[in-house]
């Protein structure tokens, strides 16, 4: 093959080297724009691997009567939920409420020294981590609207977490990290967080059988 022809043909493959990158670019730019331009209600607000806690949020915070903090606008339905779970039998508590962005770095590397010890490498005990627990901006802990649920005293942890699974959407809450969806959370199965997002939503999530990604992105 001649020279010339050689040329041309990598000045058509550079051409389309070329063009694909910029086909990237586009579609990257134009996701994270509508990832930037989406406004949701503050019950709605999307929180995961991908999505941020927003710049400069700061919750509206109330203190139970543990210490842990809340978004005072989930509390008229969280304490409606724990008197309803009282009166089954059930004695529980908020075990982990609002956490500020420190708190959640000291709690990854916590959990990441916990794994070294373990004989964990670095890497390894990073990813084991982190399957559970959330880089600091990234966890809805920092919104004041996700909620660790423990129990107390001799009350049946099974039966606990049971009931709430059908009927935590009474209240508002969801179940975040279902088992059988960790691929689409990005989480291990967590069946004591529970994040607030309204009855009605609520409502939908749970008898679609949804995750909060679901039903917001798609």
């Amino acid at each position: 093959m001649k020279k010339s022809g050689k040329r041309i043909i990598y000045l058509a493959f550079s051409l389309l080297i070329c063009l694909l990158f910029v086909m990237v670019v586009y579609q990257v730019h134009r996701s994270l724009r509508t990832a930037e331009t989406i406004e949701r209600p503050w019950n709605l607000c999307l929180v995961n691997r991908d999505y941020a806690v927003p710049a400069g949020y700061h919750p509206p915070l109330l203190t139970l009567s543990n210490g842990q903090k809340v978004d005072e606008r989930i509390y008229p339905d969280l304490q409606a939920m724990f008197d309803a779970a009282r009166r089954e039998g059930f004695d529980l508590h908020v075990a982990s409420g609002y956490r500020t962005k420190q708190q959640q770095k000291e709690i990854l590397y916590a959990r990441i020294k916990e794994y070294r010890k373990q004989g964990y490498g670095t890497k390894q005990a990073t990813a084991e981590a982190e399957s559970y627990v959330a880089l600091p901006d990234h966890s809805e802990h920092q919104l004041g609207l996700a909620i660790d649920i423990q129990i107390k005293g001799n009350t049946n942890a099974d039966a606990l977490y049971r009931w709430l699974e059908i009927h935590a959407h009474e209240y508002g809450f969801i179940q975040r990290y279902p088992k059988e969806k960790t691929d689409i959370t990005g989480f291990s199965y967590e069946r004591w967080h529970y994040r607030y997002v309204g009855k009605e939503d609520a409502k939908t999530i749970f008898q679609r059988d949804l995750t909060l990604e679901e039903y917001l992105l798609h």
